[in-house]
């Protein structure tokens, strides 16, 4: 094997190698803020994002890959709505909280999701969306990263763990048409990352070899 061919076979596994093999996908709770045109997956956390009064803000828990791909919580929105019968307190704000479990199909494991509902939170003029949502969904879990893991106690275990395989069919979602499907697993073949590990321990053996007998010349 020349130097030329070796360097062009490794360039050809690095190329396969980076080739997506479809993207990853976790369980959580995302967070949204309401705007004029709807929801809108918020750039912060939380703890750190301080809605105003007669805002808005939302949390789904649902599998997804990314904020481009992630779901928007289900029900009424509106802070008129949600706030109605909560009067406004002097040195407190009231924030609307739209919480949507998800649906069945994107639950651990032997658990199932409670209905979706809203609340009216009353926190202190400073507070996060994280008070308003401990002011109306206790208990809540956060992981060592301060990562929200469960509200109301769901879900009970797990934190944005990743989800490989195909999901279970457990139900529909009525409102949004939304169904169980394929999560971009593979169909049992063998993936690109091991095909590109076999492919380069051949490369790393061929290596071996010419350089042996480059010594030997």
């Amino acid at each position: 094997m020349t130097l030329v061919t070796l360097v062009t076979l490794v360039t050809v596994i690095s190329l396969f190698s980076a080739a997506p093999a479809g993207a990853a996908e976790y369980r959580y709770w995302s967070f949204w803020q309401r705007g004029a045109d709807g929801w809108v997956y918020a750039t912060q956390g939380p703890s750190v994002a301080r809605p105003g009064d007669r805002d808005v803000v939302g949390f789904r828990f649902a599998v997804s890959a990314d904020a481009g791909s992630a779901k928007t919580p289900r029900g009424r929105a509106d802070f008129d709505t949600i706030c109605a019968d909560t009067r406004a307190d002097d040195g407190r704000k009231r924030v609307a909280v739209v919480l949507d479990f998800g649906v069945p199909a994107d639950a651990p494991d032997g658990q199932w999701p409670p209905k979706p509902r809203t609340a009216c939170a009353r926190v202190a003029e400073d507070g996060s969306a994280a008070d308003a949502l401990a002011a109306v969904a206790k208990p809540l879990r956060y992981d060592s990263s301060a990562l929200l893991c469960a509200i109301s106690g769901y879900p009970r275990t797990g934190c944005g763990e990743p989800v490989s395989g195909q999901r279970d069919e457990r139900g529909t979602d009525g409102e949004r048409g939304e169904t169980a499907g394929d999560d971009g697993a593979d169909d049992g073949g063998p993936s690109v990352g091991l095909i590109a590990g076999v492919a380069a321990v051949a490369v790393l053996g061929a290596a071996a070899v010419w350089q042996a007998r480059r010594r030997r010349g």
